[in-house]
């Protein structure tokens, strides 16, 4: 296993090395000049052009990515043009709020997705399991936006929450100020938490039934074996691989940022941080930002992967 997680971490160079030229050439493909941006339309050009000699943005594209690439391999980042702080630290200010936001709300989808998807492949074509996927189907297809207002207007605005749900404080929004902020990622969480309690629950079905037709299930049920320990430790274990596929993915995309979900609740995290820095052009905060993400997906992969050594002994990951 050693050996594979090297491999993993060594296959990752080139994947950060794509994702540095992509951003980097989007980036530049933004119109709009930043240095006006930071200087202002009525700055005058030679404010404007000493900006960009600052900012190095007077050199060649080629120059600017091979100085970029060379300062972010020293892990230096480079720093943000809006504040002059270092990408770093503008990182590390939102990176955990989007970390405690997404472990919420994957374990919130694990959970709903896991029992819903059980269910219905336990008690195959009845009501309760049309009733549980078209419940899925529509967590599927529903906006997490919309959720997210939907949300604010039922339960922050058009009711009296606090009277019958202590946990929420429609006085107040998500703050930075790390863990334990719970009171205000509940509407948050469940925004985000039913559309991959959706994708799992699906998932979840699929790989049941198809488990539960093998061989060996039929077996364990001839000999007497209990329902329950047949359903739970034989089954679901062997249907766990590809959920755990998806569980990965999930929350992968979460640490990305659940962008519409964090512009929404007034969120302050790396998603929002993406957003505002593509308004303001702000390259070095952007292209951080990014590779901070793509790294984090890797090696959330990775896990993944290590994972499924842990679930099926015949898999071999070397």
């Amino acid at each position: 296993m050693f050996k594979f997680i090297i491999r993993r971490l060594l296959q990752t160079i080139p994947v950060l090395i794509g994702v540095s030229i992509l951003v980097f050439s989007m980036m530049h493909l933004i119109p709009g000049d930043p240095a006006q941006i930071l200087a202002g339309e009525s700055a005058p050009k030679e404010q404007v052009e000493n900006i960009r000699e600052r900012l190095g943005l007077n050199e060649p594209i080629p120059m600017q990515y091979f100085s970029y690439v060379t300062d972010a391999v020293q892990g230096d980042l480079g720093s943000s043009m809006r504040s002059g702080r270092p990408v770093s630290e503008e990182i590390g200010a939102r990176f955990w709020v989007t970390v405690e936001f997404s472990i919420y709300a994957t374990i919130l989808g694990v959970f709903l997705g896991l029992i819903a998807g059980i269910v219905s492949a336990t008690r195959k074509y009845t009501f309760l399991d049309t009733s549980l996927m078209l419940v899925a189907l529509f967590g599927l297809s529903m906006p997490n936006f919309w959720l997210g207002l939907m949300l604010i207007q039922w339960f922050s605005i058009g009711i009296d929450l606090p009277a019958w749900v202590p946990f929420f404080d429609n006085t107040s929004w998500f703050s930075p100020s790390g863990w334990g902020n719970f009171d205000q990622l509940v509407l948050p969480v469940i925004t985000l938490g039913t559309g991959s309690a959706a994708i799992i629950a699906r998932m979840t079905r699929s790989s049941m039934l198809d488990v539960i037709g093998q061989d060996y299930i039929r077996t364990a049920r001839a000999k007497g074996v209990k329902e329950t320990i047949v359903i739970y430790r034989h089954a679901l274990k062997n249907a766990l691989i590809p959920v755990v596929t998806v569980v990965g993915l999930q929350f992968g995309s979460l640490l990305g940022g659940a962008v519409l979900a964090e512009s929404v609740f007034a969120i302050n995290g790396m998603g929002k941080l993406i957003i505002d820095s593509i308004t303001a052009r702000d390259f070095p905060v952007v292209q951080g930002t990014i590779l901070v993400v793509a790294l984090l997906f890797v090696l959330v992969n990775l896990l993944v992967d290590i994972t499924y050594n842990f679930l099926n002994k015949r898999i071999d990951l070397d």
